[in-house]
């Protein structure tokens, strides 16, 4: 889908580049080979190739971050299929109170297959996730612009997270779906374990508490929370993505039409 975007080109938005598509314009590959294009000029034409063949270098290179830049935030979806190997799910559970006044109790890493739940006074450091946040192309969250990224950029002010982010509530949203990650789990048959089943972060508040207090098993059952929470992004991502690439990308306005039209015609 990256190598199909084009509204990383000033002057071309999610219209003009569905007129692209329409004229068989599917990637960036066809757009080069085509010497013109209807309703753009012979200048700007030539303008578009060095900026492609730049974010075509970038792509070769593995450079996410470029794309994070020439692409809205509402865009960075686009990046999942081309990042994903190094993408990373991240889900936070909080003391409950404001960034201000509570804490992050735990952080769930999820990539590549192997979860990693780092805790509050045993493994959770400004450190550690630097490290896990170096090796990261792409984030992934439900709802972390607005909660578990401020969130930890306020506790851990040294992190960077100029970052592309794939935040699936938002494009969730785009695609008809309501509710928070549990309903939207159960929409889309995305299963949890029977003892985490019902819970949320309120539940995980408490069960923090619990485990302050002594009780063993409430941090036991707190991570697998967690887990369930971090680890259920990766089949939502997946799922999410190809719906909105289906939704959104080239598939959705057909193959090129029979009479290709007019530079009159397309206006860009």
């Amino acid at each position: 889908m990256l190598a199909s975007s084009f509204v990383l080109l000033k002057g071309i938005g999610q219209s003009s580049e569905r007129r692209l598509w329409q004229e068989g314009i599917l990637d960036w590959a066809s757009f080069l080979r085509s010497p013109t294009l209807p309703g753009i000029s012979s200048a700007r034409k030539e303008w578009y190739d060095q900026e492609l063949a730049v974010a075509q270098s970038h792509l070769e290179k593995g450079d996410a971050r470029f794309f994070s830049t020439c692409l809205k935030s509402r865009e960075h979806w686009r990046l999942f299929e081309s990042f994903r190997p190094r993408a990373l799910y991240l889900d936070i559970e909080t003391t409950g109170m404001s960034a201000q006044e509570g804490h992050v109790t735990v952080v769930g890493l999820y990539r590549n297959g192997h979860m990693m739940s780092l805790v509050r006074g045993e493994t959770l450091t400004e450190d550690r996730l630097h490290a896990e946040l170096e090796q990261t192309d792409i984030l992934i969250t439900f709802f972390g612009s607005g909660f578990d990224i401020p969130y930890l950029q306020a506790k851990f002010p040294r992190l960077n997270f100029k970052k592309p982010h794939f935040d699936l509530c938002f494009a969730a949203r785009r695609l008809g779906m309501q509710g928070g990650l549990k309903s939207i789990e159960r929409q889309v048959q995305i299963a949890r374990e029977t003892d985490v089943m019902g819970l949320d972060g309120w539940e995980a508040v408490r069960l923090w508490r619990q485990w302050r207090a002594g009780d063993e098993a409430a941090r036991t059952l707190l991570l697998k929370y967690n887990e369930a929470d971090t680890r259920n992004l990766e089949p939502l991502a997946s799922l999410i993505y190809d719906q909105m690439v289906a939704r959104f990308g080239p598939s959705s306005v057909g193959f090129p039409p029979a009479r290709r039209r007019e530079p009159s015609e397309v206006a860009l």
